[in-house]
């Protein structure tokens, strides 16, 4: 009798456990891929990447460009231009993230998820999903559309790949004292918690009501554009 019930505690224990592992892991293909412009549609020029920095994505950390946007160019030409950069300035092969939303909320497609990011700051780089966001978050306020792309892109990613949401994080929190990135407007979104509350209300099926909070005591106060102005006005306008 003891020998069966010990066998039946250890049965009781294993779904316990596989529950509980049910809970924190998104189960794959419920989440609707978001619309993306992929590396081939934007005119992507990869290089050869090494096969020493093929990853297994585990976990999603989120950037800003930390460059003040102006909205003077077409977000693809700064996605273009970042790419051409890094290959010329920094020795980088392809941009060095898996994903970039422009202030309107247009998804672009970066590197490959096959290959791990690359940083200027000093920190493990494999099984990161790096996700930047167009604009400066210190000085501007991330836009309605770019909080709601990057959860809905967010959400797909650890449903897709298996991730949990708990796995989420700001690249100042895998960089520690390397970084302000993703800036304070942004950043107060992961630290609160309402990012990976709304990817998990995603994951769930349901739709989160996703809306900016308040400005922040001492700024940034100014919205980042998301139009382009036209560098030059028509005659007589």
């Amino acid at each position: 009798m003891r020998n069966a019930l010990s066998a039946l505690s250890v049965v009781l224990l294993l779904t316990a456990c596989a529950s509980a592992q049910a809970t924190t892991k998104p189960s794959a293909g419920k989440v609707e891929k978001p619309p993306i412009v992929t590396a081939k549609e934007w005119g992507s020029k990869p290089q050869p990447i090494d096969d020493s920095h093929k990853h297994t994505p585990k976990r999603i950390t989120i950037h800003h460009a930390g460059v003040f946007w102006k909205g003077t160019q077409e977000p693809v030409n700064t996605v273009r231009g970042l790419q051409a950069y890094g290959q010329k300035e920094k020795n980088w092969p392809d941009l060095p993230y898996h994903f970039l939303i422009a202030p309107d909320g247009t998804i672009f497609e970066g590197r490959s998820l096959a290959y791990e990011p690359q940083s200027n700051t000093d920190y493990p780089l494999q099984g990161h999903v790096g996700v930047e966001l167009m604009g400066n978050f210190e000085e501007q306020r991330v836009s309605p559309q770019q909080l709601k792309s990057l959860v809905a892109l967010t959400a797909y990613l650890c449903d897709s790949l298996s991730i949990a949401p708990t796995e989420i994080a700001g690249h100042r929190d895998r960089a520690e004292k390397q970084t302000v990135c993703p800036g304070k407007d942004l950043y107060r979104y992961i630290e609160g918690g309402q990012i990976r509350g709304w990817v998990e209300k995603t994951l769930n099926g349901d739709k989160p009501d996703i809306a900016p909070l308040e400005a922040l005591p001492g700024g940034p106060t100014d919205p980042i554009p998301t139009t382009i102005t036209p560098a030059t006005k028509p005659a007589g306008k």
